[in-house]
Formats: structure tokens, C-alpha cells, sequence
């Protein structure tokens, strides 16, 4: 059995310190979580016994299960008695004090009372709060005369007991189940004017709510217990209880409720009253002249997600309850046993029962419109909190959120999010009494400080917020089981008058852990909550700094105001240097040289940030450095290159994704404050400054900085250049800065790409003059490390337009350098220049591929993310990565191949045209105007087509979009097992599987199998094909564009497909052969075994590697299999014809499916490959044919057939069918039928009689078509055969009826 001991108010978290100075605040404030584990138990302690209060077992390892989350608890505010309930039990604890092993006296929470609290069969325990009862003597000091405990069940009943488990009252307010108690007591209104708000016991249902006034509670509570004293001393003494008064309300147009809070009375204003009265009255609404006073109440739940109901005071009259209250029959020795013995628990079986209690009549509910709310269809709120100022709310969701709402304006002001089934509470935290309360002021009311607590069972965390838009000022690791507690009242029974001068001892929020048994009370200092805490001057920050003594403080001071947010530039600038002198002015012994560079790198490092913040706002932009001719001079032919390029980086600005949500303190335009800039920079021994690169956000907002408005124009650009050359960073630190910020604001910088690539143009060059940049020893005809470092951050950058723009700047800057150098009239030619051809070369293809790659998918494709690409990872992809890339996007696009061979066609007839005259210019622009409009996207694949004439290829685009389509099909791990499962499961049933089986067995339903299989059997007859014509077709030659020749990564598709063995031919016709089985049985839902057509070589060869050679059927098949073969296949023709039934239809037929042409041709080269004589299977389809009426198509079958003698004995017997239907069985016999009838030869019409028309699917014919039968009986059969003469009968019968007819 396990035992807990819950410790009370002796462990604290107690958040920072006091402290007096602001300025030591700032620099030393820190949080404190005393965590003591004093749980000790003594030999007599006293221990809750967790199997038989609440029936929880102690887990296999020996840990607390966490089985405080099945009970309810709720903690009185007092602290002093804790209620754990499960189902029908529960145990109160209330506070005792005891001496531990040492002799320390401390307070402990033991057992006080344990037993069942239901009366009713099923119902149990669904919510408690314990309400501590205010003393009415003048001598009582605030501490609680009594404690209430209010339990509410699943039948509807909420009854209250005493700390020792006596029950007082019991009252059936609605039928449903309780969901939440809660209570609201006296507040001693802080500020004039302040609506004093009525002490309520609020009871929730699921569709109704109860309001119980506190001071009719208070008085029946107290008379019940006097009763229940008298009761237990005299045992006879009867006492009716004074009623109840209560409000229930229905609440309405809402869909679920969970929770709710009581926010209390309130008045509108003037201008809320109006604006209500316009909303809900329509503008000719009449206004009272006062506002009424409402009770206003907030739920959460379900549509909507938060609900306000206003209930306005008077629209509803208190009901009065008779509460019936329990006698005792008989005195015991113990309290308990006697109130058992009140409730009949203790009654002797013998004892007669008392008769059946009537059911207490159940009010109906005032309905109650809900005012407004906060939609949202998808979140469902789990609980509401509400703050001691009745001002603000904190409600959990589903979601794992918790919102603020501002209860007066109806909104949500503030989320967090990741705090799933988190547990909230509040604390509201007066001043510290200090120098202000002798000052003038100290009249005005102390201010409050309001603190949002937010446990995290998940994360088994503890946050502390300040509010509303406060910081996270303390978070603590805690328990994962724990159990948050916050009462959000005080004691009740307290006035106005009463409470003067009583010191009310409430704790606010604790924190129960159920696996050391340790309850922890949260205490948070006024001032952690004050936003602004620099309020002292600057020279009393000063002289605080300057008086520390120890130098490890005080440095760790400085360290400490450097890095707050809060701290103004100037303070910083004038404490570091105040610092710095009284360190300067000391002998040089006692100097701590740590804190002396500290200072002196500090101070430099804030001159320098605040030298670049007034550079940035200087109004003198315009330099005469920029106009110089050697600028002008290298910038020339950039026009050129730039309106050469313009079209693409058009349409790519015009594909570049729109901006999504985002913070504003993410913005690449918000401001850099000098704390981030101090931590991203260093400076070394030698007086150098180093740049510390960290994220790439921070290195971003630091070129943000520096360069941006340079860039822009709006900053002189020379003069920060220099400044930075003066700090001592270095060139290619700064390189890789201003870079940086270019690449990452590729939007902005198409905007005005001219003006914007001249700045770039500029400070390229600045930096390049700075020293160390470029070297002095370089030879023009090596690569420079430096124009290097610009190329490889153009080569990895994915931003493919500000690479390429940066990369034009640069060739042109590089050029000129160069020139300057080589000092001659001839052009300079370098491996430096050729590096910068190949690379702008390459950054124009991927500009232009990736323009193509951002065009957005069409509605309803498979759409997926959009492929960024680079020269690196085009480089790193292989020989096949560009055709990779264009593949995913052509599956994205979901462009069919016609559509691929037709735009890839027009690609060749352009290139053919090139020779050709060229047309007429209006016609040629009126054309290229109109292919613009209409095929946008055909156009860009064009250009990239044309940039990469090898590596996209027909035949090569064409089998990496294959592969690509294999590669999206092949996701499921499962799908290479389709055809042997398939097969399978119909070899089992024997029959075409049904939509459930299919779906279960394989993925997918019988029609998209059916489908399936057909692709199956196109791409094993590719495969036949390809093999066939290996020998006689030359492999093609791979190659790739000059400029992407160093390619380095994975083969390509087509070099892995070269490099593939050849497949087995008979071994893939043999998994054909199978295939088309398969998808003729599926397409005419043939029952047949798929393994029973082939012998056991053919069946051990299946589904074995294509490119193995395995032992293949051969020689005579067995008669009998033969016969089943070629019954299955005269099953597949009669499906064909029952398909095509429509003998009056002359349009074509379809090209796929059922009704498809090929499909007898098919059956007769099956049956070739299966050893069917096909004669029989022509003759079977000519049958067929003529029996559904389809006699024109079985004309064309008889020509191919060769045994003319058993076909004509067939259609024989078909004919005499027809004609017996026409002369017997038809409904329309004519006269002339019946004497032709008896004019017959007696063998003809004994023969006729013996025909059975109902094997004919399509009996009635036109007598023409039955006479042109009979005419091509006459031609097939010899005049020696045993039924030429019948033929002659049938025939001479047929023209007699098509005469007279």
C-alpha cells in the first residue's frame, strides 16, 4: 500500500527578491525556486492510504502512478483542508501540525475524514470546491470560523458537508450532471466608483446554470451546522432549514459547454448602451434613460468556442428551495458514525427500510440568449479562469492554446500556444509598502500587479506572465502529474464592514504533486512586474555601478546592462565610459584588467553603433566620390546585360511566392537594437573588431543594418564604408555581410533593379579598395580569393535574380580591376574573367529555370513544394539534376505527354525555322503575342529547353518524367506487389474480386485495377518492343552544355538505364501473357483460376526478375488444359459482344475499355500464345456476332475463318433459331407465316419446332438480315453436305416471309 503525506505552506516558490534600487533589480534580480523535499514521516505520521480512499495501486516499479488525474480535488484558499474524490469516495485533509525527527514543528495535511459520498445508486463525484466560512465575532482576526465542502454528482445533486464529512444539505437543482462548481466572494473594491460585487455559488449543467446567492448560503450553511450539533448531542431535535434563494438560467444558442465563469453585476456607459440598443433595436430603438445593471456570464465550449450571456437584474425572481435535511434516529460514540447513522449507512438489515424518497421537484430554467461570441468552428475550449480584477479570462482548448480575453470589450487580446490540457491560475499582488507610503501620495490606493500562471503538464513546466502584455517572469520544472489549484475567491460571509482591519490569510496558487506528496504555494514580488524598470537617472545608475567594490561584480553588472533591451544607447554609452575613466584614473596594480578591456571594447563598439545610426539618418547623401569616371567607366555595358535580362527577371518577380504572416519583430526592417549588435560583435587583442556569426536571422539583421540604406540609396555610403574600415573589420567580413542582406531581400531589390545594382556597384568597390581586401601580390592571372568568395555565395544561393544581378556587378568590378593592373591598350584576358563568364552563364540558365519551377500548378494538381535550385545543387545533382528538376515540375503541372511532345515538337520546328525567311513582321508579332497570351507556361519551357538543348533532350526529359511518375506511384511500399497480390486473391475466389476486397488486399478498387492491369500489359509490350529493336537501334550519346560540364553527383536515369542488363524476352511475354489475362477477366468479370491456365513451369516463372533466364513452358500443352484455356477465352469474346450489343450504332469503337476493337485480335494472338486452335475461336465470335445481331461485323470474321463446313453447320442451327422465333414464338404472327407454316416440308417444320429461340440474345432480326444469313449459308456449304438441303428449305422459307412481308 502506498502512503502520501501532503505538506502544506512550508515549501514556497517564491519568484525574485527584494530588492531596493531598481538598477540592482536589472542587474541581479533572479528567480529562486526553493524546492524543499521535506516529506519525512515519523512512526505515528499520519498518511493517506490511496487503495482505500481512492482505489489507486501502486505501479510494478514501485513509482506514484499519476493517479491524481482521475480525482477531483479542489484546496481551500486557506490552505487548510484539501478534498481527493474518485467516483463514490473521498478524503479530506486538513492541516495539522506536527514535530519531525529534529524536533521542528511544521504543518503537515493529514487525514481527517475518509468514506462515500453518494446516496444514489450510480451516481459519482463530478466536481467539489471548499468555500471557508467567515467568523461572525468581533474578535476574529480573518481566519475561516469553518470550512464547506461543496460537492457536485452526475444525478443533478449538489449537496455540502462539514470538514468531517457531515452532510448539511442536498439539493436536486437539475437533472444533469454537475460540471463545475465555483464561487465568488467579497473584494474590497480597490478604486471609487467600482461595482461591489455579491457573494454566488455558481453551479454548471450541460445546458443550465445555477446561481446560488452567498448570503443565503451563508445563513442556511450556518443554521444547518448548528442543527447538525444539536442533532448529534440530542439526536431528536428537527429543524427545517431556511430556503435557498438561487437564479437558473438556460442558456441558449450554444452547441457545448464545458465550463463557465461568474463575471459578476456590471454597468454599461452611456455610449455601450446606445451602441447595444442600435445593434439589437434597429435604429429606431428606444434607450432607457440609466443604464441596467447585468450579471454578465462567460462560457466555454463548442459553437461558439466562448460565449458571453448578459442577464439583466430583475428579468428573472429568485426560487426558494425547500431543503430537506437528514435527521439522526439514533446517537453513536463517533461524529461520523453518527451522521452515517443520520443517512441510514449504518442501519441493521433487519431493520424495517424507510419507504421510497419522492424525487424533489426540479425548477424550470429562465432562458437566456447567449449576447455574442467568439466563432470558431474547429477549437473547442476545455476551461475558463477567471482574474481577481473580473477584467480578464484565460481559457485552454483542444488546441493546446491559451487565450486572453478582455472581458469588457468581448475580444481576445493575447495567445500562447504549446501548452496542451494546460492548468491556469492567478495571481494579483499588491505593492511592497516602502518610502511611497510616507510620501503625498500615499492616499491614493496601492497598486495591484496582476500575474498569469500556466502549468504545462506536458512539458511538466511552471510559467509565470506578467499581464496583460507582460514578459514570462519566471518558469520553473516541475512534475508532469502535478495538479495546478487556484480557488479564485476568499471566505465568505465578509462585508465592507466586517473585514475592516482583518488580515485574510488565502494562499492564491499551489501546485500538488501527487508523486512526492508535496504542495507548493507560488509568491511573486511586485516589481517583476514593472515594465519600464530603468526609472532612477542616469546618475544614479551610475553612482550605483561605480560603488560596487568587488570587480567580478561589477563587471558582471556591466555585462548584465549591456545585454537588457530596455537600456537606452546613451546610459550604455555613459556608464561604460564613467566606468571606464574611474578604472583609467586607478593605479595599475589595483586595475582589473578583464573589466578594463571590457569597457574599453564595449565603449568602442557602442561609438561605432551609434556612428552608423547617424550616418543611416544623415540627411547629405548625395557624394561627389560616386561620380567619379574610373565608376563610370567600369559601370559601362551594365544597361545592356541588364535590359538583356529584364524579361526573365520580370516574370520571375511576378512568380516569386507572396509574402506569408509574419511577426513584426521579424521584419527585416526593424530596427537593430545594440544589444544584438554588441553580441554579434568582438574585439580582439590586436583592436581588430570580429564579427561572430550565429543564426543566419542575426547575420541577416546585421547587414541589415550596415548596408541596407546604403542600398537604397538613402545613407552615404563611402563614409560607412570607412567608418567600418576604421573599426577594424574586416573586408571580407563585410563582403559576406552586404551580401548577405542583397541576397535576402531579393524582392525589394527588384523593384528598382537599375538604382539598386549602382549602389551594389559602389560599395563593392569601396570594399574592394579597403586594405586586405584584394591583394597586393595577386596576378591577374590566377583567382583572386577575393572576386572567389562573391562567386561561391552566388553559387550556393538559392535567390537566383540577386545572384545573378550580384554576380554582373562583380564581373564588371573584377574586369575593371583588372584592367587598372594590366595598364594596356589591349583587353585584359584572364582565368579570373573566364571564371566570371562561366559563372553568370550559369546563373542566367538558373534564373531562368527557376523561373519556370515557381510557376504555381494548375487547381486540382498534385500541386507539392516548389523546387528551389542553385548552381551548387544543379552541380551536385549530376548529369541528370537539371532534367530532374524540370521532371518534378512537369508532374507538379500534371502535363500529359501528348502536351510534353507537342511543346518539345514546336521546340525542333523553331529551331528548323531558323533557316527559313523570316516572316512578316506584323504577322510574326500579332503570332507571338497571341502564344503568349494563350500558353504562358509552354513558352518558359521553351527558354529552358533552349538554355539546356543536351540536358533536356527529348528522350532524356522524357524518361526522367517516367521515373518521376514511378517514383510518386512507388511511394506506397506496397505497390510492387500488386499484380502477384492481384493474382492471388483471384486465384482464391476464382472471379473477378469485388471493390471491398480489392481495396483491402491491394489499395485500390476493382476499376482502377482494372486499369492497372492494362497499363501493365502496355509497358511489359514497351519492354518487348525496346529488346526487339536493341540490336538494330544504337545507343544514344549523353552529353551535357560546356558551361555544366563540371557536374559532379549521382548518374542519371539514362546512364543507370544503359549500364541495366537486357531482359529475358520469353520471361517478360510469359508475365504479358499473364497480364492480359488478368485484364480481361477483370474488364468482362470472367470466373476463372489465373494459375489453372498454366502448367507448373509456367507458374514457378512468374514474378521472378525479368533479366533472369528461368525455365519456360514448352512442347504440347496437356488436352485438358488446353480445353480450359480455350474456354476461357470464348468466355472473353462473348463479353466483348455483350459489350458492343447495340446493333443499330454506327459510330466507332473506343480505343480502351470493354467496348474496345482490339480486343478479338488480342483473344486470337492469346491464343496462339496458349496453343487454342484460333479457327475455333473466329468461329466462336462469328456465332456470337450473329446471335446479338451484329451481322455486318460477323461477315467480316466469316472471311478469316477456315473450316467453312463446321462454321455453316453452326449458323445453320442459328438460323432455324431466327426463323423459328419469327414463324413460333413471336407475338406478331402474321397469316401469312401460319400457311407458310403449313406449306412446309414436314422434316423442315419438325426441325424448325426443335429449335430453342432463347439461346439467341438478339431474336428478333429483320427477315433481310436472316435471308442475307441464309445466302452466305448457301456459299460456305458444299452441295454434298448432309444439310445443304435443309440450307435450300431455310432459304426458299425466307423468301416466301420477305415477299409477302
Amino acid at each position: 500500500m502506498t502512503y502520501f503525506t501532503f505538506e502544506s505552506t512550508t515549501d514556497n516558490i517564491v519568484i525574485g527578491c527584494d530588492i531596493g534600487q531598481t538598477l540592482i533589480l536589472l542587474l541581479q534580480c533572479h528567480i529562486i525556486l526553493e524546492y524543499k523535499r521535506s516529506m519525512r514521516t515519523s512512526k505515528g505520521g499520519i498518511g493517506l492510504k490511496i487503495s482505500f480512499a481512492l482505489q489507486v495501486a501502486d505501479d510494478a516499479g514501485g513509482q506514484g502512478e499519476p493517479w491524481l488525474q482521475d480525482c477531483v480535488v479542489s484546496l481551500s484558499p486557506c490552505a487548510d483542508l484539501l478534498v481527493v474524490a474518485r467516483e463514490q469516495k473521498a478524503a479530506f485533509l486538513s492541516a495539522k501540525w506536527r514535530t519531525d525527527d529534529s524536533g521542528r514543528e511544521e504543518m503537515t495535511l493529514g487525514v481527517s475524514w475518509t468514506g462515500t459520498l453518494s446516496t444514489e445508486e450510480g451516481e459519482c463525484v463530478s466536481s467539489t470546491i471548499c468555500i471557508p466560512l467567515a467568523s461572525q465575532k468581533r474578535s476574529s482576526t480573518g481566519r475561516p470560523d469553518w470550512t464547506c465542502v461543496v460537492v457536485g454528482f452526475t444525478s443533478g445533486y449538489v449537496r455540502f458537508y462539514t470538514e468531517s464529512g457531515v452532510l448539511l444539505l442536498a439539493q436536486l437543482l437539475h437533472e444533469d450532471p454537475v460540471l463545475r462548481l465555483k464561487c465568488r466572494t467579497y473584494e474590497i473594491p480597490r478604486h471609487p466608483g467600482v461595482t461591489e460585487q455579491h457573494e454566488e455559488l455558481s453551479i454548471l449543467y450541460s445546458a443550465a446554470m445555477v446561481t446560488i446567492d452567498g448570503f443565503s448560503l451563508f445563513q442556511s450553511l450556518r443554521a444547518c451546522r448548528n442543527q447538525a450539533a444539536r442533532a448529534a448531542a440530542a439526536g431528536n431535535d428537527v429543524i427545517q432549514p431556511p430556503p435557498l434563494a438561487y437564479k437558473k438560467w438556460g442558456l441558449q444558442e450554444m452547441d457545448t459547454i464545458v465550463d463557465h465563469s461568474s463575471v459578476g453585476i456590471m454597468t454599461l456607459c452611456v455610449f455601450d448602451q446606445m451602441k447595444n440598443a442600435s445593434i439589437l433595436g434597429g435604429f429606431n430603438a428606444s434607450v432607457k434613460g440609466s443604464p441596467p445593471a447585468m450579471s454578465q456570464y462567460v462560457t466555454v465550449g463548442s459553437g461558439p468556442y466562448t460565449g458571453f450571456y448578459y442577464a439583466i437584474e430583475g428579468s428573472s425572481q429568485p426560487l426558494l428551495s425547500h431543503v430537506a435535511m437528514a435527521v439522526a434516529s439514533k446517537l453513536t460514540s463517533a461524529l461520523f458514525s453518527a451522521a452515517s447513522g443520520w443517512l441510514g449507512w449504518n442501519k441493521n438489515k433487519n431493520e424495517e427500510e424507510a419507504p421510497q424518497k419522492q424525487k424533489p421537484k426540479v425548477e424550470p430554467a429562465t432562458p437566456l440568449s447567449i449576447r455574442f461570441g467568439l466563432p470558431d468552428s474547429r477549437r473547442h475550449g476545455e476551461s475558463i479562469c477567471l482574474s481577481p480584477c473580473n477584467m480578464l479570462a484565460g481559457v485552454t482548448d483542444d488546441f493546446g492554446r491559451v487565450t486572453l480575453l478582455d472581458l469588457a470589450r468581448g475580444i481576445a487580446i493575447r495567445m500562447w500556444k504549446g501548452y496542451r490540457d494546460a492548468q491556469l491560475g492567478w495571481l494579483q499582488v499588491p505593492e511592497e509598502r516602502s518610502e511611497r507610503d510616507l510620501s503625498p501620495s500615499a492616499s491614493l490606493p496601492r497598486r495591484h500587479a496582476l500575474f498569469l500562471v500556466i502549468y504545462a503538464p506536458r512539458r511538466g513546466i511552471l510559467e509565470v506572465w506578467a499581464m496583460q502584455q507582460g514578459p514570462r517572469v519566471g518558469a520553473f520544472t516541475v512534475g508532469k502529474h502535478c495538479r495546478l489549484l487556484y480557488a479564485g475567491y476568499r471566505l465568505m460571509g465578509v462585508n465592507s464592514v466586517t473585514s475592516q482591519g482583518w488580515q485574510l490569510h488565502t494562499q492564491q496558487v499551489c501546485l500538488l504533486d501527487p508523486i512526492t506528496g508535496v504542495l507548493r504555494t507560488v509568491n511573486i514580488p511586485f516589481h517583476l512586474a514593472l515594465r519600464f524598470v530603468l526609472k532612477k537617472s542616469i546618475l544614479q545608475t551610475r553612482s550605483i555601478v561605480l560603488d560596487i567594490k568587488h570587480p567580478a561584480v561589477k563587471k558582471q553588472a556591466l555585462e548584465s546592462l549591456l545585454s537588457n533591451k530596455n537600456t537606452p544607447v546613451s546610459c550604455l554609452v555613459n556608464i561604460t565610459r564613467a566606468l571606464d575613466d574611474t578604472l583609467k584614473r586607478q593605479e595599475p596594480g589595483e586595475v582589473d584588467a578583464e573589466l578594463l578591456q571590457l569597457c574599453s571594447s564595449q565603449l568602442k563598439l557602442l561609438q561605432l553603433y551609434t556612428d552608423i545610426q547617424q550616418l543611416h539618418s544623415a540627411a547629405d547623401v548625395e557624394e561627389t566620390y560616386f561620380f567619379l569616371p574610373s565608376l563610370q567607366d567600369s559601370l559601362e555595358g551594365i544597361e545592356e546585360e541588364l535590359s538583356r535580362v529584364a524579361p526573365t527577371l520580370q516574370r520571375y518577380a511576378q512568380f516569386t511566392p507572396r509574402p506569408s504572416v509574419s511577426f513584426a519583430q521579424d521584419s527585416p526592417d526593424s530596427p537593430l537594437p545594440a544589444q544584438a549588435f554588441l553580441s554579434q560583435l568582438e574585439c580582439t587583442e590586436d583592436e581588430e573588431v570580429k564579427v561572430i556569426r550565429r543564426s543566419e536571422t542575426e547575420w541577416n539583421q546585421l547587414g541589415n543594418f550596415l548596408f541596407w540604406s546604403c542600398l537604397c540609396g538613402k545613407s552615404p555610403l563611402h563614409k560607412v564604408c570607412y567608418t567600418l574600415q576604421q573599426a577594424g573589420i574586416s573586408p571580407q567580413q563585410l563582403l559576406s555581410l552586404l551580401l548577405s542582406v542583397w541576397l535576402h531581400r531579393e524582392k525589394e531589390l527588384l523593384q528598382k533593379p537599375e538604382e539598386n545594382v549602382r549602389n551594389l556597384h559602389r560599395l563593392l568597390v569601396a570594399l574592394s579598395d579597403m586594405k586586405g581586401a584584394v591583394e597586393e601580390s595577386w596576378d591577374t592571372q590566377s583567382i583572386s580569393p577575393w572576386w572567389q568568395q562573391v562567386r561561391t555565395t552566388c553559387v550556393q544561393s538559392h535567390n537566383a535574380a540577386a545572384a545573378l544581378l550580384a554576380a554582373l556587378v562583380a564581373h564588371r568590378a573584377a574586369k575593371a580591376s583588372i584592367t587598372s593592373r594590366f595598364q594596356s591598350e589591349w583587353e585584359a584576358v584572364s582565368l579570373e574573367l573566364e571564371q566570371w563568364v562561366v559563372c553568370v552563364r550559369q546563373l542566367e540558365d538558373v534564373l531562368v529555370l527557376q523561373t519556370l519551377l515557381l510557376v504555381p500548378p494548375p487547381p486540382g494538381a498534385t500541386g507539392g513544394a516548389t523546387v528551389q535550385c542553385s548552381i551548387k545543387t544543379l552541380l551536385e545533382g549530376g548529369t541528370g539534376g537539371i532534367a530532374d528538376s524540370v521532371s518534378k515540375w512537369v508532374f507538379r503541372q500534371d502535363i500529359s505527354p501528348e502536351r510534353l511532345k507537342e511543346i518539345l515538337q514546336k521546340r525542333g520546328n523553331k529551331e528548323a525555322d531558323d533557316n527559313v525567311e523570316q516572316r512578316d513582321e506584323e504577322e510574326r508579332h500579332e503570332q507571338e503575342k497571341s502564344q503568349e497570351d494563350t500558353d504562358r507556361t509552354a513558352e518558359l519551357l521553351l527558354a529552358v529547353c533552349q538554355r539546356f538543348p543536351h540536358s533536356l533532350s527529348p528522350d532524356f526529359l522524357f524518361a526522367h518524367c517516367c521515373w518521376e511518375y514511378v517514383v510518386q506511384w512507388n511511394k506506397d511500399p506496397e505497390v510492387c506487389k500488386y499484380t502477384s497480390t492481384h493474382t492471388t486473391r483471384y486465384h482464391k475466389v476464382g472471379k473477378a474480386p469485388k471493390d471491398r476486397l480489392c481495396r483491402r488486399d491491394v489499395g485500390m478498387g476493382d476499376k482502377a485495377m482494372t486499369s492497372f492491369l492494362g497499363c501493365c500489359v502496355q509497358l511489359l509490350n514497351i519492354l518487348m518492343e525496346a529488346d526487339s529493336a536493341v540490336e538494330e537501334v544504337s545507343a544514344p550519346e549523353l552529353s551535357i552544355e560546356e558551361a555544366w560540364s563540371g557536374a559532379e553527383g549521382p548518374a542519371s536515369i539514362a546512364e543507370l538505364a544503359l549500364e541495366q542488363r537486357g531482359v529475358h524476352y520469353p520471361l517478360v511475354q510469359h508475365h504479358c501473357l499473364l497480364a492480359s489475362l488478368l485484364h480481361a477477366a477483370m474488364t468482362f468479370s470472367v470466373k476463372v483460376k489465373p494459375f489453372s491456365l498454366f502448367d507448373s513451369k509456367g507458374k514457378n516463372a512468374f514474378f521472378r526478375d525479368l533479366t533472369t533466364i528461368q525455365l519456360m513452358p514448352s512442347g504440347d500443352m496437356d488436352p485438358g488444359l488446353v480445353s480450359v484455356r480455350q474456354e476461357f477465352l470464348l468466355r472473353v469474346l462473348t463479353g466483348w459482344v455483350q459489350a458492343i450489343d447495340d446493333p443499330t450504332s454506327s459510330a466507332p469503337l473506343p480505343s480502351s475499355g470493354p467496348k474496345a476493337e482490339w480486343w478479338p485480335s488480342l483473344c486470337l494472338e492469346l491464343g496462339s500464345l496458349l496453343q487454342v486452335n484460333p479457327d475455333i475461336l473466329r468461329r466462336h465470335l462469328v456465332c456470337e456476332l450473329y446471335s446479338q445481331g451484329l451481322d455486318l461485323r460477323a461477315e467480316e470474321v466469316m472471311l478469316e475463318v477456315e473450316d467453312k463446313d463446321v462454321l455453316g453447320s453452326q449458323l445453320l442451327v442459328l438460323t432455324g433459331q431466327r426463323l423459328s422465333y419469327s414463324l413460333l414464338h413471336s407475338q406478331n404472327q402474321t397469316q401469312a407465316a401460319m400457311e407458310l407454316l403449313a406449306r412446309l416440308p414436314p422434316t423442315l417444320c419438325t426441325w424448325l419446332k426443335a429449335m430453342d429461340p432463347r439461346e439467341l440474345r438478339c431474336p428478333l432480326i429483320p427477315l433481310p438480315q436472316t435471308s442475307r444469313l441464309v445466302g452466305r449459308l448457301i456459299e460456305i456449304l458444299p452441295e454434298n453436305h448432309a444439310q445443304y438441303s435443309l440450307a435450300l428449305h431455310l432459304l426458299e422459307a425466307v423468301e416466301v416471309l420477305t415477299t409477302e412481308d
